[in-house]
Parts: structure tokens; C-alpha cells; sequence
């Protein structure tokens, strides 16, 4: 009788490629999975799941863990939530190439797009890389997951065109050319693919808008055809489709010059589903002629978290709240209770702070919603900070400003801004359940002031698979797009089915307990920089290659994950 390192026994088998559930052993030998079914052997350590789900280890294919992944082991939070592999340089935005004298513009750019402290980020990164290949010498180390990289755009561009590229200037062929060069070379030393934005959404801390934001349809198609050279790697960008036909042209020219895959953000216009709806027309006939088009979409709506340990809160543009912003949180919560203070900060003009990233959003009461220890990720809209106002014969920013001093003044409230455009996830469930998407966009390690959404992995099976009152979806189908699908879209075709000759990352889970706290805030980033996450309860045990590294969401020190170079094959190709 053989003997494994592990086996978890007589748990409910959710595998991956969307079969049923089965009551089934996984054996696992060398960080591999040997057997799954009635495993007679015996392991040198066994998991007892009788009544828990087993199920492949998620892959976050849409993160920003760029910066902490060279100063952290951990990449928390996404390691909460069943994550065994991220794949970071998403948006056209990373740390390299770069040349010396280019540090202060990445960081700002980065600090501007995702939201990431400069302070923190000169603080943690040490610089020591200038090329492509180099900056994955420096993350290859042991991880408590799995970690792979793409090329950005935006460093590529400054790198190559300086100030020309940083200004959004037209690259010249010699330009694009030399793009090309750096970003197949890329390929070639490990990176997945290559990422570009195409968003007014993203700006530098200064403001500036990122440098890709205007680069014509010859420059990407240049440098996705150099990349087509390397018979590998991905594509991946973001955009507004404000011209939809045109937007996805481009998509087309770039998939179509290269022969790689490509996929991009998708989700719920507050325009409505027929906006939505218009991109999955092209990405259905992009597929029918033979291209390999997907969409990224969320799994509930992105929102901003407001705060007054936060980036934004409702009183950011109000002169009277100016007067107590700078206090430690303590005091700043006394004045905000002083019954003249509140008067004088109610009776103050508020508004937008159009300088702060999401500032639009910090007075939109009729979509600003309480989180409790169980967040509502999809709440009535009746329970806004203004349908409360109105039952109660009060201010909206009255009811907002009790709602932020719970918990001794560091509560937050949320504020949705894609995915509930009609007040519901009716349009998100068509998203999800759409051949041709995966769930996607938790930016996890970007936005640690404003938004945290590496909780998405959970949500999906909490919400999609048992909370929503309202269409859910199958487990088995919302397990398959999270593992398989998702590794397979960046090319990692070894991971995310739990068979013989796959990884041997997995998850036990009681999906009765199951699910999110609400978001709290940490000061652990360098230079003592704030961030918000988000845990979850119901992991009990979460293995990577074999190894356990999270046990009912706390660590175990366990390190066995690494840099990934590279697409991988699967045990069938």
C-alpha cells in the first residue's frame, strides 16, 4: 500500500471542470495530485473533510500585488480567500522596465492608478532591477502562494520614448519596434503577457493621465505582433468603449496580429445592460471567427469604502471638517460627537473633491450603504444613507456622519460605482454566467485606501452559490471559473482541477460558514502606510503544492509558493 505526503479524506469533491460534486479522497505526492476517489494508501499526514467542499485553489488573475510582492511573502489578503495563485502588472502599470532616473514617475503612476502610498512604495521597493528579466529575479522567492507577472505598457513606454512617452506622445516605428523587442524579451523570461489601459480613470498622483491612454492602434499592434513571435504569452487591457465599435477593433487588430488570447475588463455600465450587452455581441463574434476574446468581470459591485481612517470619507470638501482632519483618530471622533461642531459641519457645504480619486462619489447618498460584520454586497436601496434620511426626518449627512463614528470613529460606509446601475445584480449574474468571462478585477494590493476587493473569490461562492435571494448560480460552475478557467486564460494549464498530475493546490472548505468580514484597516505597509483588507471565516485548510499554508484563516508559516515564468502545460498536453 502506498504512502502519500497527504490525503484529505471523504470530502465533497467540487473538481474544477464543472462535474458534479462527489464524496472522494485526494492523495497528493511531490506537491502533485496522484488520486483522487478511494485512495487506499495512506498519507504521512490526513485532512478529515467529511462534511466540507473540496475544491481546486483559486487563481486571481486581476491583482496588483507589483510592489508588495518584492518586500512580502504574504499577499494577504488575497491568501485569506483560497488564492493559491495572483497574477500582478495588470493595467499597463509596474515597475519595470525602468530606468534609474524613472523611480518617482512609476511610483506616482502606481500611486495614482491603484491607490498604493508612495510613502509605502519608496519605502519598500529597493530598485534593484532595471530590465524585464531582472525585476523577476528579484521576485523570486518563497511566497505563501504562487505569484506570476506581465509586462506593463506604461513603464515599457517611459522606458523606451521618455518624457515623449510619459506626455502620451505618438511612438515612432523605431519606438515600437524597440517596445516590441523589450516586451517579447519579457515573454521569453517568464512574463505571461503584456497589459495595457485605455481608461481616463487612470491618473497619476499628480493627476496626469497614464501614459497609454492615447496610444494609437499601430503601437499596440506592434507590440502584440513581436510578442506573437514568442508562440506564447497573453494580452490584457482596459478601456472605456466609449466608441464600442472602435475600442474593439483595436482588440481585434491585436488578437488577430499576434495570435495570442486577450481579454479586458467588462462590467455593468450605469448606461444600462444594452451597453454591456453590445461588448458581448463582439466578443461572440470575435470567438465564432476563431479569436480567443474574454471578458474580466467582477463578481459584484466595485465600490468605494469611505472612512475617516480612510482616502475619501463625505466631509473630504467640507472647510469645517478641514478643521479636525489632521487630528489622531481619538480626538478627531470627540469633536465629530461636540453637538456644535455638528452643527456647523452639517451646516457646511460639502460636496465633490474632484482632485481625489473616486472624490465624485463621496456625495452620493442615495448610494451609500452601512458595512456590518456581514456585509450586503447587493443591499435595497431603500437602506441607503439617504432612504434612511428620509424615513427619519434627517439629513443624509447626518446619517452618515453616526454611521462613520461606530466603532469608535472607525467604521465604514460603501459606495458603489459599477455592477448596480440598476439597483440590483441582474446584470453582474449575466456577466458571470456568460461563456466567454471569467470572474476577475479584485485588484488585490491596489487600492488600500479605497477599495477592498480580494475578498471576490469568496463572495462568488458566498453570494452566487448561496446567499443571493435571487438567480444563483452552481457551485461546480462558479468553482470552474475561479480555478480551471482563470488559469487557463493567462496560460497556466497546470493548476486549477483537482485530477492526477495537477498541482496539488486546494482548499477545504465549510461552506456553511462561509463567508466575508467586513473591511478593517492595518497600518503594516512600509513606512507604517495604512491599507485596508478583508478576512473571511470558512477555509479551513488551504495547500499550496502540497503544503498547507493557511489553517481557519491563519497562517502557518509555510512558504512553498513561487514565481511562475512562464505559461505551463497541463498533464494532458
Amino acid at each position: 500500500m502506498s504512502e502519500h505526503d497527504l490525503v484529505v479524506r471523504g470530502g465533497t469533491v467540487i473538481d474544477g471542470t464543472g462535474a458534479p460534486r462527489r464524496t472522494a479522497d485526494v492523495a497528493v505526492s511531490d506537491g502533485v495530485v496522484v488520486e483522487v476517489g478511494a485512495v487506499e494508501g495512506t498519507g504521512r499526514r490526513e485532512i478529515d473533510a467529511d462534511g466540507a467542499l473540496v475544491a481546486p485553489g483559486f487563481v486571481d488573475v486581476h491583482t496588483h500585488y507589483d510592489g508588495q510582492a518584492t518586500w512580502e511573502a504574504t499577499m494577504q489578503p488575497s491568501s485569506w480567500h483560497g488564492v493559491t495563485t495572483v497574477v500582478f502588472g495588470n493595467c499597463g502599470v509596474g515597475f519595470a522596465p525602468v530606468h534609474d532616473t524613472d523611480h518617482e514617475r512609476l511610483v506616482q503612476l502606481m500611486e495614482g492608478v491603484e491607490d498604493i502610498p508612495g510613502t509605502a512604495l519608496h519605502e519598500g521597493l529597493a530598485w534593484n532591477w532595471n530590465s524585464l528579466p531582472e525585476y523577476l529575479d528579484a521576485l523570486d522567492g518563497a511566497k505563501d502562494m504562487d505569484i506570476a507577472a506581465q509586462v506593463p505598457h506604461a513603464a515599457l513606454r517611459l522606458h523606451v520614448m521618455g518624457e515623449r512617452g510619459a506626455k502620451g506622445e505618438d511612438a515612432t516605428p523605431s519606438d515600437i519596434a524597440e517596445m516590441g523587442r523589450l516586451a517579447a524579451e519579457g515573454v521569453t523570461a517568464g512574463f505571461l503577457g503584456f497589459t495595457t489601459s485605455r481608461t481616463q480613470n487612470h491618473k497619476t498622483s499628480l493627476g496626469e493621465p497614464t501614459p497609454t491612454l492615447t496610444a494609437a492602434r499601430e503601437e499596440l499592434v506592434g507590440i502584440a505582433e513581436a510578442i506573437g513571435t514568442t508562440g506564447t504569452g497573453v494580452l490584457q487591457l482596459v478601456s472605456d468603449f466609449t466608441d464600442i465599435d472602435g475600442e474593439f477593433a483595436i482588440v481585434r487588430a491585436m488578437t488577430e496580429s499576434s495570435g495570442r488570447p486577450i481579454s479586458f475588463t467588462l462590467v455593468e455600465s450605469p448606461r444600462g445592460y444594452e451597453y454591456h450587452r453590445a461588448i458581448l455581441d463582439h466578443i461572440e463574434t470575435a470567438r465564432a471567427d476563431g479569436l480567443t476574446v474574454t471578458g474580466q468581470t467582477a463578481v459584484r459591485p466595485i465600490g468605494v469604502l469611505l472612512g475617516f481612517e480612510c482616502t475619501l470619507n463625505p466631509f473630504l470638501a467640507n472647510p469645517v471638517y478641514r478643521e479636525v482632519a489632521g487630528l489622531p483618530t481619538a480626538e478627531r471622533t470627540v469633536a465629530l460627537h461636540d453637538p456644535a461642531f455638528r452643527e456647523r459641519l452639517l451646516a457646511a457645504a460639502g460636496g465633490k473633491d474632484m482632485q481625489a480619486v473616486g472624490g465624485r462619489l463621496i456625495e452620493k447618498f442615495d448610494i451609500m450603504f452601512a458595512l456590518g460584520e456581514s456585509p450586503n454586497y447587493e443591499p435595497n436601496p431603500a437602506n441607503s444613507m439617504a432612504g434612511i434620511a428620509a424615513r427619519e426626518g434627517r439629513l443624509p449627512a447626518e446619517v452618515a456622519l453616526d454611521a462613520l463614528l461606530e466603532n469608535d470613529g472607525t467604521a465604514m460606509l460603501w459606495v458603489p460605482f459599477s455592477n448596480f446601475g440598476q439597483g440590483n445584480l441582474d446584470g453582474t449574474h449575466e456577466l458571470l454566467s456568460h461563456p466567454y468571462t471569467v470572474p476577475a478585477l479584485s485588484d488585490g494590493g491596489a487600492h488600500v485606501g479605497t477599495i477592498c476587493d480580494g475578498s471576490f473569490p469568496t463572495t462568488l461562492l458566498q453570494h452566487w452559490g448561496r446567499d443571493r435571494d435571487g438567480a444563483r448560480l452552481d457551485l461546480e460552475f462558479l468553482i470552474q471559473r475561479q480555478a480551471r478557467d482563470t488559469a487557463r486564460l493567462v496560460g497556466l494549464h497546470d493548476r486549477g482541477v483537482l485530477a492526477p498530475g495537477y498541482r496539488a493546490d486546494l482548499n477545504v472548505i465549510d461552506f456553511d460558514r462561509l463567508r466575508v468580514h467586513q473591511p478593517e484597516l492595518l497600518y503594516d505597509l512600509p513606512a507604517g502606510g495604512r491599507r485596508v483588507v478583508q478576512r473571511a471565516d470558512g477555509y479551513r485548510h488551504t495547500i499550496v503544492a502540497g503544503v498547507e499554508t493557511y489553517t481557519e484563516g491563519e497562517a502557518t508559516g509555510e512558504l512553498p509558493g513561487r514565481l511562475v515564468r512562464g505559461a505551463q502545460r497541463g498533464p494532458t498536453a
